[in-house]
């Protein structure tokens, strides 16, 4: 039978495991790596290409009360919130990255990105790929879902934002609500005027857990070439 101090022992044990698997998620099973080109409307124009540092999965499930906090705080709509907790989507948390070029290539840093005000970007596109957790030996995959979030939908968020006096920062999402851009408000002090500048510093991507093994074709290389800069 044992002592009372070992039977609470595994008890607790037990109970600790089983929290453990609990919290675990399919998306744990998987390595992933996030591209985040900024297109410019310029054709000539290479993109930004960036390589985020590391990759967060956490399941939105998890965070539910999280979620409905932000809701009250009018973060987001009570509808969205809704949405993303019945789709059982994966977050994928992107807060650090490194610039592809070739002169500043392995330096790694916060974002840092200034997005409002400025006209010259077209959109952005974040590319994601994948590989079950362990396949060291394995090239990561294309997963098929589209990450694009365009000038025009988030200037209309930057706009309203700029006349709001209450939040230092913000968060702001696209249509499809694939792509959610964690933003912070500073205003910079020139001689003559002060003017607000939005900078991306943190960005997070939305797939709902049934999408993680649709995978296409082609290696990371394939996928990156319209976008790598010279």
């Amino acid at each position: 039978m044992g002592d009372p101090t070992s039977r609470r022992n595994q008890t607790r044990n037990r109970l600790r495991a089983q929290i453990r698997k609990k919290r675990e998620s399919l998306a744990d099973q998987f390595d992933f790596k996030i591209y985040i080109a900024f297109v410019f409307k310029d054709k000539k124009k290479k993109s930004a290409l960036f390589e985020v540092a590391e990759v967060v999965p956490v399941m939105t499930n998890n965070y539910e009360e999280n979620i409905l906090k932000g809701v009250r705080d009018s973060s987001y709509s009570l509808e969205s919130s809704i949405e993303l907790l019945q789709k059982d989507v994966v977050q994928l948390h992107a807060p650090r990255y490194q610039s592809m070029r070739r002169d500043v290539i392995g330096c790694t840093q916060e974002m840092d990105f200034i997005l409002w005000p400025r006209n010259d970007i077209d959109k952005i596109v974040c590319l994601l790929f994948s590989r079950w957790k362990g396949s060291d030996d394995e090239p990561f995959r294309p997963v098929q879902a589209k990450f694009e979030f365009h000038h025009g939908d988030y200037e209309k968020q930057f706009l309203h934002a700029a006349g709001r006096k209450d939040k230092a920062g913000m968060v702001m999402n696209n249509p499809a609500q694939s792509v959610f851009l964690f933003m912070d408000r500073q205003h910079l002090q020139t001689p003559k005027t002060k003017a607000t500048v939005f900078k991306l510093c943190s960005l997070c991507l939305y797939l709902p857990q049934d999408q993680l093994t649709c995978w296409g074709v082609g290696d990371i290389e394939d996928h990156l070439r319209p976008y790598m800069p010279d």
